[in-house]
């Protein structure tokens, strides 16, 4: 069975849209794209640059449409992104000249994917995508890049749906310019349990 890890850039409030641009997606007239560059430093960087090593990947259809516009043209900064597959799940699309493309179009096309011999799958971007493995238990490992500021609006990590998990804390750093950089592995169900008596 394969790992699904979901990697993201998010604010304190859990915003996780367009962390690259002011272009990269404006829906719902959001006007705060490309709030990460500010918070890079040479530690953030190195991180991602460990991030980008060849995976195979689980994405919606935007992100997707995303990275098609950008990855092929800059694959020298991604090693193996042009030959590794790319897992989308779309009901309007259902082929892309960029290779390695492989649409599905179900939670159960997903989980046929996560129980299939193969690399672990990485999950970037792609907020309704995240929801909808959340929702049905199926992500492994969060690394999240949590990011002080608050925008208030926006396309977010969470939602109210998803099945409660608990996480331990594999790895965590925290840079000069204030990002706490996480590794989170699932460990199993929710303990409660009382404070003080």
């Amino acid at each position: 069975m394969r790992k699904i890890t979901v990697l993201s850039m998010i604010t304190l409030d859990g915003v996780m849209q367009a962390p690259g641009g002011p272009e990269e997606d404006t829906s719902n007239v959001f006007e705060y794209g490309g709030w990460v560059p500010p918070y890079s430093d040479e530690e953030y960087n190195e991180v991602v640059k460990k991030e980008l090593a060849p995976a195979e990947y689980l994405l919606g259809r935007l992100t997707f449409e995303i990275w098609e516009d950008y990855w092929p043209k800059h694959a020298e900064n991604w090693p193996g992104i042009n030959n590794n597959n790319k897992y989308i799940l779309s009901k309007t699309r259902n082929q892309s000249d960029w290779k390695n493309s492989v649409f599905i179009k179900s939670l159960a096309d997903i989980e046929k994917l996560k129980e299939s011999e193969g690399p672990d799958i990485q999950v970037w971007g792609s907020s309704q995508l995240i929801h909808l493995l959340l929702q049905h238990d199926l992500v492994d490992e969060f690394r999240l890049k949590i990011h002080p500021l608050l925008l208030g609006k926006g396309k977010t990590l969470f939602d109210n749906k998803a099945i409660p998990a608990s996480f331990s804390l594999n790895d965590s750093i925290v840079t000069s310019k204030g990002v706490i950089i996480t590794h989170y592995v699932k460990t199993g169900e929710v303990k409660t349990g009382i404070f003080i008596e």
